[in-house]
């Protein structure tokens, strides 16, 4: 017997670490990412877009979650039997598009991208498998002006999308001072990968998670157990001390990398970036292994509270740093890089609950309401007077009433829609009603006589001055 139709159905449903994207979120990231582009390119750089996919062995294996089936990526295998996988950043993409157009390129090169990347790890609260970064790199030269550079273009990023100084930090570390580290603690280098990732967690998970995970392991609130580094007692406390230590001084003198942070340091000071904006932190790792110097983060240091009512910091919206022998890998020459990478829905995450989303993303249509059938193409004059001007617009489409009209525009989040009856027709006006004031203005009466002797929130222009009127309205709610 054959399953019948209802069985054969597919379950409407979303794999485990995505999700879907709406218009409001869309409009304010893409307006987000014009601020970011309008920053990056007053230091010069250029757009550049790579494919999604890569060919495994162009991407290399540098995910953190190399324990994990696929190391952390997902892979086909394309017509010729090659592996193909899809990006995990937008890093190694750009390493190979320089060796592969090197002899054509004006060096530095200097360019910044915008995508999707994807990795095959582990989802949880507010980590997708899917995600947008928006990365700033310079390849070509080793000066730690070109590290200084994309930190103080991170910042100052920061602050043209309204992020106020105080609000956040630019922290930068050395993965040399970390090698000289590990060399003079006696890590063991089979257990460096691990030491790396656990002091990576220091700022999300604090001291005591941090010296479990350099001990014998840690066990998060899913019940998970992460095998630790095995370090001795004194290993562990003299690496908190360290990662702690938000000083140049003391223990890092001699190490290798210390000359390139403190000339970063005096390159931000002679350019008036003071600590309050960026500073240094020894516990700045990065989790990605193809980093060879400078490294930083961008960390948001407000806090709010989430849907629950309960504190939220925001911590690292995006990071970079130095990776000099990535597009050597494909060339068989040093060609030194350095980059930044923002972590764009976190980063819009963080803008929308600072309230500074609002400014960011158009608002939605103004609906012209249809109230005569038979005048159809009346409105769809008005509504086309409308998008002349530059106005979001669109005509009612549906056959519903007008009750159903304004529930309509309502849920579209409409701030305006305009009314037009044959009465008003015949006068050459139009009411614009304001759907938000007239439902703060509606709360607050009693009694039908009251609604309609206010009209809530409701003005009559004439027809000809429909444009100006809707602009100046709409320009009373920016």
């Amino acid at each position: 017997m054959g399953r019948s139709p209802q069985q054969e159905r597919p379950k409407a449903r979303l794999p485990k670490g995505f999700r879907d994207v709406e218009a409001e979120e869309i409009r304010g990231v893409k307006e987000m990412l014009r601020v970011l582009e309008r920053v990056y390119e007053t230091y010069g750089f250029e757009a550049l877009e790579t494919p999604f996919f890569e060919f495994s062995d162009a991407l290399g294996k540098f995910l953190p979650d190399q324990d994990r089936p696929n190391e952390g990526v997902f892979s086909i295998k394309d017509e010729d039997d090659q592996w193909l996988s899809l990006r995990y950043d937008l890093t190694a993409p750009l390493a190979r598009y320089v060796a592969e157009n090197y002899e054509g390129l004006a060096k530095p090169f200097r360019s910044y991208r915008s995508g999707w990347v994807f990795r095959n790890e582990k989802p949880g609260p507010g980590r997708f498998r899917q995600f947008m970064q928006f990365d700033a790199d310079t390849v070509g030269t080793a000066s730690p002006a070109a590290d200084a550079e994309v930190c103080m273009m991170a910042a100052d990023a920061l602050e043209a999308l309204g992020i106020e100084r105080g609000n956040y930090v630019v922290k930068f570390n050395s993965r040399k001072i970390l090698d000289g580290v590990q060399d003079q603690l006696k890590i063991p280098l089979e257990v460096r990968t691990t030491w790396l990732r656990a002091l990576d967690k220091l700022e999300r998970l604090g001291p005591q998670a941090v010296r479990e995970l350099l001990g014998k392991g840690r066990k998060d609130e899913s019940g998970d157990f992460t095998k630790g580094a095995g370090l001795t007692d004194e290993q562990i406390t003299q690496s908190l001390n360290f990662a702690e230590s938000r000083t140049l001084k003391g223990m890092l003198t001699g190490f290798e990398g210390t000359a390139e942070v403190e000339e970063m340091r005096r390159l931000f000071d002679a350019a008036g970036y003071g600590e309050d904006r960026i500073r240094f932190d020894p516990s700045v790792v990065r989790g990605l292994d193809y980093y060879t110097g400078a490294v930083f983060e961008a960390e948001l240091t407000f806090e709010t509270v989430d849907d629950a009512g309960q504190p939220v910091r925001f911590g690292s919206v995006g990071g970079g740093g130095r990776y000099d022998d990535l597009v050597a890998r494909f060339r068989g020459e040093a060609v030194p890089a350095t980059g930044f990478s923002m972590g764009v829905s976190r980063l819009y995450a963080a803008l929308r609950h600072l309230g500074r989303t609002a400014s960011l993303g158009s608002l939605a249509p103004v609906v012209v309401l249809v109230m005569d059938r038979g005048q159809v193409p009346h409105y769809q004059q008005l509504t086309s007077r409308l998008r002349a001007a530059g106005i979001r617009a669109e005509m009612y489409l549906g056959t519903a009433g007008m009750k159903a009209q304004m529930k309509y525009a309502d849920r579209r989040g409409a701030p305006l829609v305009v009314i037009q009856g044959p009465d008003e027709r015949e006068r050459k006006v139009v009411q614009l009603k304001d759907l938000a004031a007239g439902a703060a203005m509606a709360r607050q009466i009693d009694s039908r006589e009251e609604w309609r002797s206010a009209r809530a929130a409701q003005v009559e222009v004439p027809e000809a001055e429909l444009v100006p009127a809707v602009k100046a309205a709409l320009e009373q709610r920016r």
